[in-house]
């Protein structure tokens, strides 16, 4: 019997004419375990564990990859481990937020938009971004009203340089004002959390993309004896339209895989 999949599952991302599998691979782990918020510590894998990990989610049918300069060395390691494979996926990273001796801080210029654009086309030997989002540091009305980095990332879209772009932010009016002018917003929605839902609501009804982030709550939901907390938490997810991917960070190939096998059988129930 063949391994469940998602191969038959993948879905628009908003109307950037892209097309994404519900789940999608957070690479925080290939690169950086400084300053990370999960319940159990970890160790970065070696090439060869991510390269046999980066083919397994494909396998599964896994073809959105979440990267990030604020990722440690997520993005130059991700190069190398995709060479060859571009056409097989859709790759999302962010700009605005650096990691560097354990700290992180934020820019959102148009100078350092448009550096760090270039930089992780290089990074990731490509040619183009897929979608690239700002990692916003929690003022999203300021940075959306008063900073250049929106309509930077509108320029390079322009330039072809990134297909789409959009706003990894923590409010509902951040996310609702990314949406006006931005092609996706990335959003925290899960069993402990569901304030952004408003977001979702909007994109669903505008024909924008959602990607959502923490849908495991990094691995800290807890429910009643009895109830897959995993399933219980893509069960929630994918209820809304709106929702093209839940982003998850896993390095356990048999999380991926288990998590891949329930995705699926939520989405053939709905």
């Amino acid at each position: 019997m063949s391994l469940p999949s998602l191969h038959d599952f993948h879905r628009p991302l908003g109307s950037t004419g892209l097309t994404v599998s519900p789940l999608g691979l957070g690479t925080v782990k290939l690169g950086r375990d400084q300053g990370v918020k999960y319940p159990n510590g970890f160790q970065i894998p070696g090439d060869d564990e991510a390269r046999m990990l980066l083919r397994q989610a494909r396998e599964l049918g896994i073809n959105l990859i979440d990267t990030a300069p604020a990722y440690g060395r997520s993005e130059e390691r991700l190069g190398p481990l995709l060479r060859d494979q571009r056409q097989d996926w859709v790759i999302v990273s962010k700009v605005g937020e650096e990691f560097a001796d354990g700290l992180s801080h934020h820019d959102f210029s148009a100078a350092h938009t448009r550096m760090s654009v270039e930089r992780s086309l290089q990074r990731l030997e490509t040619d183009f971004i897929d979608l690239v989002l700002v990692h916003s540091d929690g003022n999203d009305m300021a940075i959306l009203e008063h900073e250049e980095v929106y309509a930077t990332l509108a320029a390079l879209k322009a330039e072809g340089k990134i297909r789409g772009f959009g706003f990894s932010g923590k409010t509902v009016e951040g996310g609702l004002k990314a949406l006006e002018q931005g092609d996706c917003a990335m959003v925290t929605y899960n069993l402990n959390e569901q304030s952004e839902k408003a977001v979702i609501d909007y994109a669903a009804a505008h024909g924008k993309a959602i990607l959502v982030k923490k849908a495991l709550a990094s691995g800290h939901v807890c429910l009643s004896p009895g109830v897959d907390p995993v399933r219980a938490s893509f069960e929630l997810l994918f209820a809304q339209p709106g929702v093209a991917s839940a982003i998850v960070g896993t390095i356990n190939p048999l999380h991926l895989a288990h998590n891949v096998a329930t995705v699926a059988q939520v989405l053939r129930g709905h």
